[in-house]
């Protein structure tokens, strides 16, 4: 799934820290994700890092004590002009106690205070360095001042002790900065439910009943909506590999689970949400409700076996045939309340001549506001970096054409707006 960042400018701060040579790897992600990078560096991060490395990467000048200028914009007040967010990873509790104090004694703390955009930190630091009460008061403070911060993971550290200290992942960084790039206000906050993948109906405890989804358009359809700032519960057969660790993932197996799950989470989905508005010329605070949806991309399996086993049923026990007793599982578009959330449902067809009168046919069959149709091919068809999608509602067929899964699911969202007028 490869995020399109063209167009946007990302500074890039690096500080003294044993995991700054991590910062290339993060540089690189920017980098090929099309965003043009710029990035500065305090004295102690060249201890660990070249500034030619980061020059070598980015194709851009590195912003450094020695290499400022005041006669091009290589400086710390005209570097920031150009860009879209500041990220500071790795982040060491000498610099984050210096941010929150406004504190500007070294380059990059004088290009974070003359900075006007939105600030992004990984803090990476010993664990007790991070929780001195003086460095949990400052990512206090700096949260206040609406910092995002990138919670350190807990691992064996470099000093080696065991503990919170360790600098994100990139990939974790590097998607907390894309969203920041990416929101969108009708997205933002809003809280959506999205089902993936193949359900398993339990034969035994080694065997089960599924099919070939493989979940790929419903983790494309997450990405994209995080990216845009959504509160995401994503409810899936598939695990969430790939994805951003923030992403509120349950797993599940069966349709009964998918069912119970989905019905749980549309009801938390549906409730209230604090914030912060001026609807007047006071700021107050007041119950925000932005109707949330559903996206039903799962491929929920129409029947399960009647009489599932416990243990393993041995091959001789069964004989030379199998005659599997099975029942209909629940429909799950049709059990759940789905009132005050809208709901969009995905449904493949493999029959060319009635599977788009099929999938119309779900507006009032299902009570859905949209349908999602995409013609297969064969069982080859699942599991493809690209789909071929018609976005229907009662009034219109849009024919999105075969692209990549993630565009597709910027242009599934994109029409998904409309179906709300707020």
């Amino acid at each position: 799934m490869q995020i399109n960042l063209n167009g946007k400018s990302v500074l890039l701060g690096v500080t003294g820290s044993i995991s700054a040579y991590k910062a290339c790897d993060l540089a690189r992600l920017f980098v090929k994700a099309g965003a043009d990078v710029h990035v500065v560096m305090t004295p102690s991060a060249e201890r660990f890092v070249s500034a030619l490395s980061f020059e070598a990467l980015t194709r851009n000048p590195v912003l450094t004590e020695k290499s400022e200028s005041w006669s091009s914009d290589l400086n710390h007040i005209e570097i920031g002009k150009k860009c879209d967010a500041f990220v500071i990873a790795p982040a060491t509790a000498n610099t984050l106690n210096k941010l929150s104090k406004g504190i500007a004694d070294n380059i990059l703390t004088q290009t974070a205070l003359a900075y006007a955009g939105p600030m992004l930190v990984a803090p990476a630091a010993n664990t007790q360095m991070l929780q001195n009460h003086y460095t949990v008061g400052s990512l206090k403070m700096l949260g206040v001042n609406d910092y995002t911060i990138i919670e350190p993971q807990e691992k064996l550290l470099a000093c080696g002790d065991v503990g919170s200290g360790a600098l994100a992942e990139p990939a974790e960084i590097f998607f907390e900065t894309a969203k920041v790039l990416l929101e969108e206000d009708f997205w933002k906050d809003r809280r959506v439910v999205v089902t993936g993948g193949g359900t398993r109906e339990k034969i035994d405890e080694v065997r089960y009943l599924s099919n070939f989804s493989s979940g790929k358009m419903a983790k494309s359809l997450c990405l994209s909506l995080y990216l845009k700032g959504a509160d995401v519960c994503y409810i899936t057969t598939m695990g969430n590999e790939g994805l951003p660790e923030s992403i509120y993932t349950i797993e599940v197996e069966d349709a009964q689970e998918l069912l119970d799950y989905t019905q749980d989470a549309i009801r938390v989905a549906k409730k209230g949400k604090m914030s912060k508005a001026s609807m007047n010329s006071d700021a107050s605070v007041h119950l925000i409700q932005k109707e949330p949806y559903l996206f039903m991309v799962a491929a929920v399996s129409d029947f399960t076996p009647k009489y599932p086993q416990k243990g393993k049923l041995k091959k001789s026990m069964i004989g030379e045939t199998w005659n599997l007793e099975l029942k209909q599982t629940p429909d799950i578009l049709t059990s759940l309340n789905k009132m005050d959330i809208k709901t969009v449902a995905f449904k493949a067809e493999m029959d060319s001549e009635h599977g788009l009168e099929n999938a119309k046919a779900l507006l009032e069959k299902k009570h859905v506001d949209a349908v999602c149709y995409n013609l297969l091919n064969d069982s080859e068809s699942f599991g493809t970096a690209e789909n071929e999608i018609t976005f229907i509602t009662k009034e219109k067929q849009i024919p999105f054409g075969k692209t990549d899964k993630l565009t597709l699911s910027d242009k599934i969202l994109t029409e998904s707006k409309a179906l709300l007028n707020e």
